[in-house]
C-alpha cells in the first residue's frame, strides 16, 4: 500500500485542530470544537469505509471510487492488487485447465486422495477403467469403491516400492497395475493402467515356452537313450565314433536338463501356490549336503551345514529346488579343497539361509542381473560347468512364491555369499524332534 498519504492525512488533522481550537479559543467553547472536528473527522472515515466496503461486495462495480488523500491512495492500492489477483487466477485456471486437458487424454487412470483415503479428483480414464461416477464417488474412500482385499492391503501398508495387479473391479477380464505415491501430507496420487495386452503377451510366451519344452522332451529323451544304449557297447564300436558319441549324449543331457529348468519355471509362473505346509529345513539341507558332497568327487571340497532347528512353511520340492541350486552352483564354481558354508537361522528380522563359498567369486557389475534368465556373468565358466543359465531365475520365483528375496554378495577372487530371506509370516511350530 502507498505510505504517501499518511503524513498528508496526519498534517491535515493537525492544521484542522489548531483551526478548530482557535475557533474555539475565540468563542469560548475551544473543547467542544476540536471534539467537533474529531467527529466529523471519524464520520468522514466511516463513510469512506462503507464506501469501500460497497465497492467490494458488488461484483458489477470494477472502477474504484472516487476519493482524495489516503483513501485515495487505498482505493488505488486495492484496485491493482484486485487486478493482479485476477490475472493471477486467470493463468492459474489456465494451467489447472491444461493439466486436466492433458490427464484427460491419458489412457491411464490417475486419481488423487486426500489423507483419509476419500477420493478428490480422478480423469476419465479411471472412470472407465474402475467405474467410478463422478456424482456419487467424490468423497468417498477409495477402499469403498475398490473392494478387494489384495488392494486394501497394498493401500494400507503404506509402502509403495512395487506395484500392485489385480482384475478390474469394473471389468474381471481386464487386469490393471496400480502405483500409489505419497506426496504433501500424506495425501496419494494412485495411478492405474491397463496391463492385459502385457499379461497376455506374457501368457503367450509362457505357453510357448511351456509347449515347446514339453515337445522338446520326447524327442530328446529318445535320442538320449538311444545314445546311452550305444555307449554301453562302444567296445563294439569303431573308435572313431566313441568320442563323438560322447559328446552327444553330454550335449543331450544338457538339452535335457534346460528342458527341465524351462518347465521348472513355467510351473513356478504359472501355477497357484497351493498344498503348502511345514517343512523341516534343517533335514533338507542335511540331504543337499550329501548330494552335494557327490558332486563335489575328487574335489574334496569341505561343505559344512548349521542349522537352527527351525521349520518353515512352503513348498518342500521347490525350497529344495531353490537350496540345492544354491549349493550345487557354490560347489561348481568353488576350487578343489575349497569351503563352503550352508547356515540356517532365525532372528528377529526373519529367516535366513545363506551359502557361503571362498571361490571364483563374481565381479560387481554382474550382480544386478545374475537372476535374469540365461545371463552368464562369463560365459566360458558355464560352458565348462554345464549349466543352463536359469539356476537363479529359479530361485528368484521360489523365493518369491514364498515371500522372500534374494541377496547376493560377491567378491572377485575371494567368493561368494547368497543368502535368502523369509519373513517371520513363514515359521511354522517345529516339526517332533528326529534324532
Amino acid at each position: 500500500m502507498n505510505n504517501k498519504g499518511w503524513p498528508t492525512a496526519l498534517r491535515h488533522l493537525t492544521l484542522s485542530l489548531l483551526l478548530a481550537w482557535f475557533l474555539g479559543w475565540l468563542c469560548g467553547l475551544p473543547l467542544l470544537a476540536i471534539c467537533l472536528t474529531l467527529a466529523g473527522f471519524l464520520a468522514w472515515h466511516g463513510w469512506q469505509l462503507h464506501r469501500m466496503q460497497t465497492w467490494l461486495l458488488n461484483q458489477n462495480i470494477v472502477e474504484p471510487p472516487e476519493g482524495r488523500g489516503i483513501w485515495g491512495s487505498v482505493f488505488d492500492d486495492i484496485y491493482h492488487l484486485q487486478r493482479h489477483q485476477q490475472r493471477t487466477q486467470k493463468r492459474l485456471k489456465g494451467v489447472i485447465q491444461r493439466i486436466e486437458d492433458g490427464t484427460a487424454a491419458l489412457k491411464d487412470g490417475v486419481l488423487m486422495l486426500n489423507n483419509q483415503g476419500n477420493l478428490e479428483w480422478w480423469n476419465h480414464a479411471a472412470s472407465q477403467l474402475l467405474g467410478l461416477k463422478e456424482s456419487q464417488d467424490i468423497g468417498q474412500p477409495i477402499t469403498n469403491l475398490v473392494r478387494a482385499p489384495e488392494f486394501k492391503a497394498y493401500f494400507d501398508a503404506s509402502e509403495y516400492v512395487t506395484p500392485l495387479e489385480m482384475p478390474s473391479p469394473a471389468n474381471a477380464e481386464v487386469q490393471l497395475q496400480f502405483q500409489i505415491t505419497l506426496f504433501s501430507q500424506q495425501d496419494r496420487l494412485i495411478v492405474c493402467r491397463d496391463v492385459s495386452h502385457i499379461k497376455q503377451l506374457e501368457a503367450m510366451r509362457q505357453d510357448f515356452v511351456a509347449n515347446a519344452s514339453h515337445e522338446l522332451s520326447t524327442p530328446l529323451t529318445v535320442i538320449s537313450g538311444y545314445l546311452e544304449t550305444f555307449l554301453d557297447h562302444q567296445d563294439t564300436l569303431p573308435q572313431r565314433w566313441r568320442k563323438a558319441l560322447k559328446q552327444m549324449h553330454q550335449q543331450s543331457q544338457r538339452m535335457e536338463s534346460l528342458i527341465e529348468d524351462l518347465l521348472m519355471l513355467s510351473r513356478l509362473e504359472t501355477s497357484q501356490l497351493k498344498d503348502h505346509g511345514p517343512v523341516h529345513v534343517p533335514a533338507l539341507l542335511n540331504e543337499l549336503q550329501l548330494d552335494a558332497i557327490t558332486l563335489s568327487g575328487e574335489k574334496r571340497q569341505h561343505i559344512e551345514v548349521d542349522a537352527q532347528w527351525v521349520d518353515m512353511t512352503g513348498i518342500g520340492g521347490e525350497l529344495s529346488s531353490a537350496f540345492g541350486n544354491l549349493i550345487f552352483n557354490a560347489v561348481k564354481y568353488t576350487q578343489a579343497q575349497g569351503s563352503i558354508q550352508i547356515r540356517w537361522w532365525q532372528d528377529d528380522a526373519g529367516l535366513h539361509l545363506s551359502v557361503t563359498d571362498n571361490g571364483l567369486g563374481i565381479d560387481s557389475p554382474h550382480l544386478p542381473r545374475l537372476t535374469e534368465r540365461f545371463y552368464r556373468a562369463d560365459a566360458s565358466r558355464h560352458a565348462q560347468t554345464g549349466g543352463t543359465g536359469l539356476g537363479l531365475a529359479i530361485v528368484k520365483h521360489v523365493l518369491l512364491r514364498h515371500d522372500g528375496h534374494l541377496q547376493i554378495e560377491s567378491w572377485l577372487g575371494k567368493g561368494s555369499c547368497f543368502t535368502c530371506h523369509f519373513p517371520l509370516s513363514r515359521l511354522a511350530i517345529n516339526l517332533k524332534r528326529r534324532a
